[in-house]
């Protein structure tokens, strides 16, 4: 059961993780890194269906990693640094709790070669 089905909304972080799970939709945030494009420019690469293709721009959009904007019939995309800083500080604090975990383990193992001598 999924937090949404039990009245919790989820945390942004993990829209943006589900987003950037799928490859399709991490190739589109390199390429938006160099400059916005527009919907066309984007699917190019990739050889699929247009619909299929914006269905992929409406996850990153829906969980804020890209931005669009309309100007007559073309739609343009452009990336949104926010959420990225959200996951990359994410990464940032599992790194610190990891390493320090790591460093009382190393600390531990230290201790247990001290006593057996």
């Amino acid at each position: 059961m999924g937090l949404e089905t039990v009245g919790q909304s989820v945390p942004p972080i993990d829209g943006i993780f589900r987003a950037l799970a799928d490859p399709t939709r991490r190739r589109v945030v390199e390429r938006l890194n160099r400059s916005p494009a527009s919907v066309s420019e984007l699917a190019e690469p990739f050889g699929m269906a247009l619909p299929s293709f914006v269905e992929h721009l409406k996850v990153l959009e829906g969980c804020g990693l890209v931005q669009s904007k309309k100007a007559g019939r073309v739609r343009t995309y452009s990336l949104s640094p926010e959420p990225l800083k959200l996951a990359e500080n994410w990464l940032a604090e599992q790194r610190v709790l990891w390493e320090r975990r790591l460093d009382q383990f190393d600390a531990y193992v230290m201790n247990l070669k001290e006593s057996e001598k």
